[in-house]
């Protein structure tokens, strides 16, 4: 998994956000096994406490569950990981709305460009 930890934002947020990315793609799909903590911190560039905080937070999000001997593992229900898919996906669609309308371009040339970029269209 590439990591991508910046400045000027807590570490944990962008972990948070990062892990949340990968599971929405299916980078660890439903009831696999993620690394472990010290692995992933190691990967990440990070302390492992910080990384224990973000796994932390996703399984309160119930998107991680712990298992005693298997460590933390991805939850099998389906539906949680397509509410994150379509959550993430509808705040991508809303910001590039709100900018393409802050270039001034109405709901009609939006839709346009859309179905242009969707078709292969060059602009």
């Amino acid at each position: 998994m590439e990591w991508n930890i910046t400045s000027g934002r807590p570490v944990y947020v962008q972990l948070v956000e990062q892990l949340e990315q990968a599971l929405a793609a299916g980078v660890f799909p439903p009831g696999s096994r993620i690394p472990p903590v010290r692995e992933l911190a190691a990967d990440a560039g990070v302390n492992p406490n910080t990384m224990q905080r973000a796994l932390q937070e996703l399984e309160s999000r119930g998107l991680l569950q712990a298992q005693r001997t298997a460590g933390r593992i991805v939850t099998a229900e389906n539906g949680e990981l397509t509410l994150l898919r379509q959550k993430r996906a509808r705040r991508l669609v809303q910001d590039c709305l709100t900018q393409l309308r802050g270039l001034g371009m109405n709901e009609e040339e939006i839709e346009t460009l859309l179905k242009e970029v969707q078709n292969g269209n060059d602009v």
